[in-house]
């Protein structure tokens, strides 16, 4: 049986060993509720307290500015319809309505559909371009904000080919808007970046910041939401009065407190796993060029994350090589994992300019902590001769090959 190697850690990673210590305990006898009064309830409020603060240190910010929620998707929701629920429902209007969003083409679905619903009620939303490099330009943002713009929300770096939006520039863009008397409110989707750059909310001036435990090596079904204080949210979960009242529901403590452990561990280890991370995806890179004639890197080569490359085979459906992939124990993907199974080629590799043929042809290779130089030594061995088999099949390939 062949050894299986995952590269799909943009996807979702595993849980890590210390994570899972720390979690335990809150699944067996340590199970009290956080909102009860007795020891068992102060028990696991200490704990959420704890992660709070774990959270919290990983992006500089004060503790009591992290609400929990189940993830990435509903910290995104709370954030965008949070804020303009809460801007609609403020007393004694005087200003007129605000209503405009401004946000890139390449969002994450959590964001994109919300953005997408929101229009359906009535909200207008400026989609801005990000040309060949994947990355928004701050003219084309400041063009775009009009009168009645109450939300700016970019994702911090893109969940697909890993580029970097310049999150910084545009926090300052809107703190000296806000400066002029314009209110204006910055969101950042940092789901994909958080533990694998630095990620400061005071450098970033970000209102509201979205964060996502599964994405670094904690269980699925808890993140957070970063909430600036002052900014003030309309809660999306009525129920109890738990994260200030801003996300009713108990606490789910064993995940709060694993996503806690994962925090602390990724602020540890940041600037090792990124240098490894990063080698490892340079020295893939340079072997496949080497070896693979007719393919297109995607985005921009530097400003991105240190563990995504994507690239586009010429001539070759990236489902087809997936698939092939994986029957060869090497696990990869064609984009969003929340965007799987739609025969549509990649709105992200499209708004790079990408025909059709290129965006369906486009593979994401996501590297993790736990990667090796024999991971890719392995991959770099099996696929060349994937692509290669793939192409044969191909009529376009062959009347290419034929001249």
């Amino acid at each position: 049986m062949f050894r299986r190697i995952y590269l799909d850690h943009s996807a979702t990673t595993p849980v890590d060993p210390e994570v899972l210590d720390a979690m335990l305990p809150f699944l067996i006898d340590k199970f009290g509720n956080a909102s009860s009064i007795h020891f068992f309830g102060q028990e696991a409020r200490g704990a959420v307290d704890r992660a709070r603060h774990q959270v919290a240190d990983l992006i500089h910010a004060r503790p009591n500015e992290i609400v929990f929620t189940s993830g990435g998707t509903e910290a995104n929701n709370l954030a965008i319809r949070g804020l303009l629920e809460a801007i609609q429902r403020k007393p004694d209007r005087k200003e007129k309505l605000k209503n405009n969003i401004i946000t890139s083409a390449i969002e994450h679905s959590a964001v994109k559909n919300v953005c997408e619903d929101l229009e359906k009620k009535g909200y207008s939303v400026t989609y801005l371009p990000v040309y060949e490099t994947g990355i928004v330009r701050l003219d084309d943002l400041k063009n775009a904000i009009r009168e009645d713009t109450a939300l700016i929300s970019i994702m911090t770096a893109n969940n697909e080919i890993g580029t970097i939006q310049p999150i910084e520039e545009i926090g300052k863009l809107v703190k000296s808007l806000r400066e002029n008397g314009e209110k204006i409110w910055f969101h950042t989707d940092a789901v994909q970046a958080a533990g694998k750059m630095p990620v400061d909310v005071e450098e970033l001036g970000c209102d509201l910041l979205s964060l996502s435990a599964h994405k670094i090596y904690a269980p699925k079904g808890v993140g957070a939401l970063y909430v600036r204080r002052g900014v003030r949210l309309h809660p999306q979960n009525l129920g109890g009065h738990q994260e200030r009242e801003r996300r009713g529901g108990t606490e789910s403590v064993p995940h709060i407190v694993a996503f806690g452990k994962a925090c602390e561990l990724a602020k540890e280890r940041l600037r090792e796993n990124s240098q490894n991370l990063k080698r490892l995806r340079d020295t893939f890179e340079q072997g496949v060029a080497e070896r693979i004639p007719e393919i297109f890197l995607n985005g921009d080569s530097e400003n991105r994350l240190p563990n995504i490359s994507n690239i586009s085979f010429r001539f070759i459906e990236g489902e087809g090589l997936l698939i092939n992939l994986d029957m060869q124990g090497v696990a990869v993907s064609t984009g969003s994992a929340c965007s799987s199974g739609s025969l549509e080629p990649s709105p992200v590799i499209r708004a790079l300019g990408r025909n059709d043929d290129l965006s369906r042809g486009a593979i994401r290779f996501s590297f993790g902590k736990d990667n090796t130089k024999d991971d890719v030594a392995r991959v770099l061995q099996i696929l060349p001769q994937s692509v290669e088999n793939l192409r044969r099949l191909s009529a376009t390939y062959q009347r290419s090959s034929a001249r």
